[in-house]
């Protein structure tokens, strides 16, 4: 779905005219960004949680090369999905789960 497909739905889902959505949209994303760049937590009701991770300095290796190559350390936003929304797609994820991990 590209944003302007989102625009799209919501419009004809809610009260709110083409214009306002969009302009929603992207007051949201300023939100979220500015939020994320402090290293706070944007969590979204029923929709999951925004989050900076950390990831540590480690080694690597260029698939190409098969070099060894050090990678730095680094922020990254993750985005969790709240779990109301897991058990709406998939009802039975939590029993496979728990197969899965047995079977290991």
């Amino acid at each position: 779905m590209t944003k302007s497909e989102l625009i799209n739905m919501l419009v004809k889902s809610g009260k709110l005219e083409k214009k306002q959505t969009k302009l929603f949209l992207e007051s949201l994303t300023d939100v979220i960004t500015k939020e994320i760049k402090k290293g706070g937590e944007v969590p979204l009701t029923g929709l999951g949680k925004f989050k900076v991770s950390r990831r540590k300095a480690r080694m690597g290796r260029n698939p190409q090369t098969g070099e060894a190559i050090e990678i730095p350390a680094k922020k990254v936003v993750k985005f969790s999905v709240a779990k109301t929304l897991k058990e709406t797609i998939s009802p039975a994820g939590k029993k496979i789960a728990k197969k899965v991990r047995r079977k290991r």
